[in-house]
């Protein structure tokens, strides 16, 4: 007992010396400069190599990402078609630049009916998501070039969406949204619902769509992936035209709504 009572006031006193001396050398520490220190000693040219080379180990690298979202055949009544949907990116965690492309073509006859590529700027503005910004070229049917502006990322519950506004440059308003989640049956079977909805600010008769909600894609894919960066699938998905535009389209003799049978690839390196 009375080795305790020498020690234990000889315990408070050298912690607190040990807490006074250092927070005398964190007060220090806040006067003296950043990681630069060492530019006095072997140069700035030097150092500023020397930290670009620890960042790049860090974290700081450049990527290349490419995925064919969609490399299908949808079987219909009324037309079979190849149909495509996919994106790439090049850069790091904060800055990228972006590529995403879409379109259809029949299985049957030649030509493509429709084709688009976009070129964006993405900037990382929460971890989750990126604003983007770029240009959009219609390579068919028209070759109609816009302005695009998108937010592209990660929901709640792990639904991806990419939301994009188009200004053409007849000045045409229009918007697509898309959304998608990935349920995980097995380790290799994923199934895939996806919604893709498109609005337009006005009416458009040489494009056939008319303004408001003008189309909804709605589908399944259940996909098996052998490996990871290769997974065919099959699904079934519903189109339909609403408003106007569904009024536009059955004036021409078409269906504004159908079935389609899926059988496709999703594939990304």
């Amino acid at each position: 007992m009375n080795l305790a009572k020498r020690t234990l006031p000889a315990l408070i006193i050298a912690g607190a010396g040990i807490s006074a001396s250092l927070n005398a050398i964190a007060q220090e520490d806040t006067h003296t400069p950043p990681w630069n220190q060492a530019d006095e000693f072997h140069g700035a040219t030097v150092m500023a190599e020397a930290r670009k080379q620890v960042l790049s180990e860090g974290g700081d690298q450049k990527h290349f990402y490419v995925l064919f979202n969609q490399l299908e055949a949808q079987i219909a009544d009324g037309e079979d078609r190849f149909a495509w949907n996919g994106q790439a990116w090049y850069g790091g965690d904060l800055n990228k630049l972006w590529f995403k492309s879409e379109g259809h073509a029949p299985l049957k006859a030649g030509g493509v009916e429709e084709a688009e590529i976009q070129a964006l700027y993405s900037r990382a503005v929460t971890p989750f998501w990126d604003v983007q910004a770029g240009l959009r070229y219609d390579i068919e049917p028209d070759g109609l070039a816009h302005g695009v502006v998108a937010l592209n990322g990660l929901a709640p519950y792990w639904f991806e969406v990419d939301a994009s506004a188009f200004l053409s440059e007849r000045g045409d308003l229009t918007a697509r949204i898309e959304a998608e989640y990935e349920l995980l049956l097995t380790q290799r079977m994923i199934l895939q619902p996806r919604i893709e909805a498109e609005l337009s600010a006005q009416t458009l008769p040489d494009r056939e769509t008319g303004s408001g909600l003008t189309s909804i894609k709605a589908g399944l894919r259940l996909r098996y992936e052998a490996i990871r960066e290769f997974g065919p699938y099959l699904g079934v998905e519903w189109h339909s035209a609403f408003g106007e535009t569904r009024d536009m389209i059955e004036a021409t003799g078409e269906d504004g709504e159908e079935l389609v049978f899926l059988v496709g690839l999703r594939a990304w390196y």
